[in-house]
């Protein structure tokens, strides 16, 4: 069978290894001339399905629980599995006790535990929550490297394409994201920083709780940190805002002064494809079938998105989609 995949973003990449590992003949056609540049180039990678939780419904832990050994075992040693450090300054404590009543997965660490497994932060918060099964990635690297996994495979890219191509595949996959024809859908811009020191070392994502501003802050290779991000309901996709800015290099400065004098490397701005209910769908449109509305989930619940997809590709009989399912589990979410 042969099959179309438009978009190389996080969607269409897990789906064309999905397809290609059950035998189909996988075109990606991408307008853009390169990776990059889409919502998943500035995404922050982490593998955190308990942390979502917390602010999404049940279908996003239940998706996205595997993701990191889906990325474990297609790319081994993108994953770094050091879990997640969710904390929050002594005035906002109660943030902490409502994160935690909101979600699982977690325990509770003291002043001393954090030192232990942040020693840059020793002293700085007095209670935190570790959640140890989650996971994070560079998204960058591991789309570099899925894509030259793919190329291995015999899957054949086309970059700059013309969004019309299509004549010749049996069943084509639209992961275009905000580009896809879909009144439904909306975008939520998410802003993000690159920031530069070797003066803090942090081993695990960590994340500020913070009532009007809550961060996140990962660590990547070479000093550097993504610091991210906002959720504002736009679908522009212009640079980032000096309210913007200023909130997210305060916050990051209340997590550890050192970020104050840290190098700003990059400023990014991604606009992600949500539908009403944010939570995405897999649905089937007589040869097409669409992955969409992966909203902040992207390299969570793009490999699940992926093998339902590849499963309807295959399947002589179209499954449930998500959306039907989700309407299940809410009830008892």
């Amino acid at each position: 069978m042969k099959v179309l995949i438009k978009g190389a973003g996080v969607a269409g990449l897990t789906a064309a290894f999905e397809l290609a590992a059950r035998g189909a003949t996988v075109t990606v056609a991408e307008i853009r001339h390169g990776l990059g540049g889409n919502a998943s180039w500035f995404a922050g990678g982490m593998l955190a399905p308990w942390c979502e939780r917390e602010s999404a419904e049940q279908p996003v832990l239940d998706l996205g629980r595997d993701a990191a050994d889906w990325w474990d075992a297609v790319l081994p040693g993108q994953v770094t599995r050091g879990g997640t450090l969710v904390v929050a300054p002594p005035r906002d404590a109660g943030e902490l006790d409502r994160f935690a009543s909101r979600t699982s997965g977690h325990r509770r660490v003291d002043e001393d535990e954090i030192a232990l497994l942040e020693p840059d932060l020793a002293g700085r918060f007095r209670r935190g929550l570790l959640f140890p099964d989650e996971a994070h990635l560079d998204p960058r690297q591991a789309m570099a490297a899925l894509h030259d996994r793919l190329a291995a495979m015999g899957i054949e890219f086309r970059f700059g394409a013309d969004a019309r191509l299509g004549s010749g595949f049996g069943r084509q996959i639209d992961c275009t994201g905000m580009a896809a024809i879909d009144d439904r859908l909306r975008g939520v811009r998410g802003e993000m920083l690159i920031l530069r020191t070797p003066d803090v070392s942090l081993s695990r994502p960590v994340r500020l709780l913070h009532p009007r501003f809550p961060l996140y802050v990962v660590p990547r290779a070479d000093h550097q940190f993504m610091a991210g991000a906002t959720m504002i309901e736009s679908q522009s996709a212009g640079r980032v805002t000096a309210r913007s800015m200023m909130e997210l290099l305060g916050t990051a400065y209340a997590l550890h002064p050192a970020f104050g004098e840290a190098e700003i490397v990059e400023t990014g701005v991604g606009v992600r494809p949500a539908f009403p209910d944010n939570l995405p769908r897999v649905e089937a449109r007589e040869s097409t079938v669409a992955i969409n509305g992966l909203y902040r989930h992207g390299f969570l619940l793009a490999p699940a998105m992926a093998r339902q997809a590849a499963e309807l590709v295959f399947s002589h009989h179209k499954p449930l989609e998500p959306a039907d399912e989700t309407d299940r589990q809410r009830p008892s979410a």
